[in-house]
């Protein structure tokens, strides 16, 4: 492990340090930072440059997004190191350290006295993270939204995503394809749909803005004694996007009645007033901002994020679970049921759902 080697790389105090495994996510390796004779600690992360190839544009964007949300905070009478994620600058003044695998690590300042919600079913605390990711889009509107390389090509690109399941289809990997016929056609009647916003953007109805792109609840830490949104985390994927994009894959997972695998399919349905908390929190900082067209825009891609997911897991499904972990045979196809009976059921609740969007936008 060659985090001692990494940690000489970095503008740290002096002193004895520990580094132990942290959190759970998927894609970076993360370790806690201890040095002996100081308060703070820290995040050191490798960057997994299978997922992001290009991990020094993913470091310039997330530099510049920071100091951007800084000078905003600051601005505000916050404190930045609270408020949004420090990186720890190299000896040399850089946002990163090479290893000598040429791995790429960052380092950054650990927020105390946060927790990170998991699927939340207190209404309060699902609003605390829709207000969090509105503040988020709020601060960077004045962003200059062309300076940010693209991290992942295409990533939710939803008429891309049904490319992608054809090839899969075509290549046939698994010799799954006789399992899916009903869902594949199901998927194959909504090719309409998946173009619904990416031809929005081309006619310029809707702006390209700064959007984080993983709008997990647990990708905002909630201050440990009130549970209020503290700051907004794990930046890798900010770049430019649909606002619709970031309000969909939240209300996708944050306002689903089931598990993503759940097998009974009777059980998954869109629940509205969870909808309603996340809208209510995510609106209640961009008020002026969005058009009526923009506004509704998110019902739209709260759709189309279901829609793409489960088109993503069917396509991994048949390639044989190349890239979703699953923990049981069949998990991605599950996956990709449930998304699609959500997909339908938002379908049916659509019209309440834009009602929902207008009176608390105030239109």
């Amino acid at each position: 492990m060659p985090y001692p080697e990494i940690l000489d790389a970095f503008a740290l105090p002096e002193g004895e340090r520990t580094a132990v495994p942290f959190g759970n996510g998927h894609i970076n390796n993360t370790f806690l930072v201890r040095i002996a004779g100081t308060d703070r600690q820290y995040i050191l992360q490798r960057i997994n440059s299978y997922v992001f190839v290009r991990p020094r544009e993913v470091m310039e964007n997330i530099q510049h997004v920071t100091a951007h949300l800084r000078m905003k905070i600051l601005a505000a009478g916050g404190d930045p190191d609270r408020e949004t994620i420090t990186l720890i600058p190299t000896l040399s003044g850089e946002s990163c350290a090479e290893d000598s695998e040429g791995q790429i690590w960052r380092l950054l300042l650990f927020v105390p006295d946060t927790f990170s919600p998991e699927l939340p079913d207190d209404p309060a605390v699902l609003e605390e993270c829709g207000r969090a990711f509105g503040l988020f889009t709020r601060m960077l509107d004045d962003f200059p939204v062309a300076s940010l390389y693209e991290t992942i090509h295409a990533f939710h690109d939803t008429p891309s995503r049904l490319c992608q399941l054809e090839e899969a289809v075509a290549r046939n990997a698994s010799g799954r394809l006789h399992e899916v016929e009903e869902e594949l056609a199901f998927a194959r009647s909504h090719a309409d749909d998946t173009r619904l916003l990416t031809d929005a953007l081309a006619a310029e109805k809707l702006p390209l803005r700064v959007t984080h792109n993983d709008t997990k609840v647990n990708n905002v830490l909630l201050d440990r004694k009130t549970s209020k949104a503290v700051c907004v985390i794990d930046l890798d994927t900010v770049m430019p996007g649909l606002l619709a994009y970031d309000f969909g894959d939240a209300i996708r997972v944050g306002a689903c009645s089931a598990a993503e695998d759940e097998q009974d399919l009777s059980l998954i349905r869109l629940e509205l007033p969870k909808y309603r908390a996340f809208a209510r929190g995510f609106l209640s900082s961009l008020k002026g901002v969005l058009s009526r067209e923009e506004l509704l825009s998110l019902e739209t891609g709260a759709r189309l994020m279901t829609l793409e997911n489960g088109l993503r897991f069917l396509a991994d499904h048949l390639n044989g679970d190349v890239y979703f972990k699953i923990h049981r045979p069949g998990q991605n196809l599950d996956r990709a049921r449930a998304q699609f009976a959500l997909f339908r059921d938002m379908e049916k609740h659509s019209t309440e759902a834009r009602e929902i969007l207008l009176e608390l936008y105030g239109d």
